[in-house]
This record gives structure tokens, sequence and C-alpha cells, in this order.
């Protein structure tokens, strides 16, 4: 998704969507953030969508995969041309907030999980784990220095990330958590990112969140078709949070892909 109007090469975000999504999971994010003029990429993870979960414990593959839409994006695709290089940013929510953190540079310990799990069995990413099998622990990781902004949204295994695991994330991060979130519950992910990353992140904790308030609300075909993530969180307007959402990232890669002397 490319800007409306492009004059000098843009800013690029890529999007990594959560479990079982794929690239359409932030449409409404994507297109806000192309009309206020960045160039857009979202990917469907490959083995962890919504028509495959054969690989959706399988972590690593998922910073690898956005490593590889970030080199198709500047080498091999017609548009290539518009994307500023040097001005790349990063949105994930859920697992993708995961693989963010990770492609940026963060080092997770999975070897935490297995006392995780032991203690919250009952956890979405526990279930996951239980019924696709626990990430090998000893994981080649691959990063990408290109990314210089990160949004994370509720992100997954946030527990496995130490202070030492984090002290490559050296970019800006803006952090996101819902306080109502049941899938991915307080203290254990978004707030041991947030203590652990070695600069401050901008973070905000949403009153009456859920976790499925970052997505966008849904068609009446999809709230059909999955009734878990489009039930409505009582009390909360996804619709009108999503609006600020949307305008609080457009405003956070403004700051952090500012190009020399101040221009977009």
């Amino acid at each position: 998704m490319t800007p409306a109007q492009t004059a000098a090469p843009t800013p690029l975000i890529v999007i990594s969507h959560g479990n079982g999504g794929d690239f359409r999971s932030h449409e409404a994010t994507a297109r806000a953030l192309a009309q206020a003029g960045f160039v857009v990429a979202a990917l469907t993870h490959t083995g962890d969508n919504w028509r495959d979960q054969s690989r959706a414990t399988d972590v690593a593959q998922r910073p690898r995969q956005l490593h590889v839409l970030i080199d198709y994006l500047l080498t091999d695709w017609a548009g290539r041309t518009e994307i500023d290089a040097d001005r790349i940013g990063a949105f994930g929510f859920s697992a993708g907030g995961f693989t963010v953190l990770t492609a940026a540079g963060g080092e997770p310990d999975l070897g935490r999980i297995g006392d995780h799990c032991i203690a919250h069995p009952g956890f979405y990413d526990c279930g996951l784990i239980a019924a696709r099998g626990a990430p090998k622990t000893d994981q080649t990781w691959v990063h990408d220095r290109r990314i210089k902004a990160v949004a994370a949204a509720a992100p997954a295994l946030g527990f496995a990330f130490t202070r030492q695991g984090l002290s490559g994330v050296a970019q800006p991060v803006q952090l996101w958590r819902g306080e109502n979130d049941r899938v991915l519950p307080s203290p254990f992910y978004a707030e041991p990112v947030r203590d652990a990353l070695p600069r401050p992140p901008e973070y905000r904790s949403i009153p009456g969140a859920g976790h499925f308030d970052f997505l966008p609300p849904c068609s009446a075909r999809l709230a059909e078709l999955a009734p878990a993530i489009c039930a409505p969180t009582p009390g909360f307007d996804r619709a009108a949070f999503q609006q600020t959402f949307n305008r609080d990232l457009i405003a956070f890669f403004r700051r952090t892909l500012t190009a020399p002397g101040g221009g977009r």
C-alpha cells in the first residue's frame, strides 16, 4: 500500500499480524498510515495464519519472514524507489508484537516458557503450545537493523524478554496494552517488555480495552466466522479507540522516522 501522494522517498512501515491472522488483519491501520504518507506493507506469516497453523509456535520464523519482506520491498518491488531505506518502522500485534521486537534486536529466552505454562496452563499461549508443541529454546534469531522504530501492541511471550534480551533494541518503541486483556493478561506480557527495554518506551495502557480491541471492528461476515476476535468488549468502544490508536501510531512514526532537516 503506497501513499496517496508521493514526492521524495517515503518512510516504510511493515506490519506483522497476530496468531491466526493474515495481511488484512490491520487493514484500517495500514490505510491510515498510507493516507498519512507512509509506504505500508503487511505480510501473511507462513504457517501461522487463519488457513494454516502448522508452524504457529515456530516463533523464530516470524522475524525471518519480516526480514525477507523488507529485502523484497527494497530490492525487487516495482515501487522500491518510493521507499526511504533509512526510515523503516515496524508495527506488530500480539505474536506480531513479539515479531517486531525480535526483528528489531530482541533475543527472547524461550526457556522461560516451561515454568510460565506450568504456572498458567489456562493462558492462551500455553494452550497453543500444548496443542502445537513448544518452540525450540536454542533458536537463531534474525534481526534487521534497518528497522528504526517499533510499535508493539499486546506483545506475546513478553515474559521471555529480559533486560539482557532486549539490550539490542535501542530504537524508539511505542508499547500498548489493554487493561482488560484476558488473552495475554497483566502482568506477564507488555509489562516485562516495558521494564526490560534499555530506553523507556512510549507506554500506552488503555482502560477497558481487551486483547482484540487492537484489531478494527469486524464486518458482519467476519463476526460470523471468528466470533472470538469480534465479540465486543463490554463498555469499550472499539471503533472510537481505533481512531485514537491509528492517530497515535502515525504521530509516533512521524516523530521517530523524521528525515534529516526535519522533513517527513
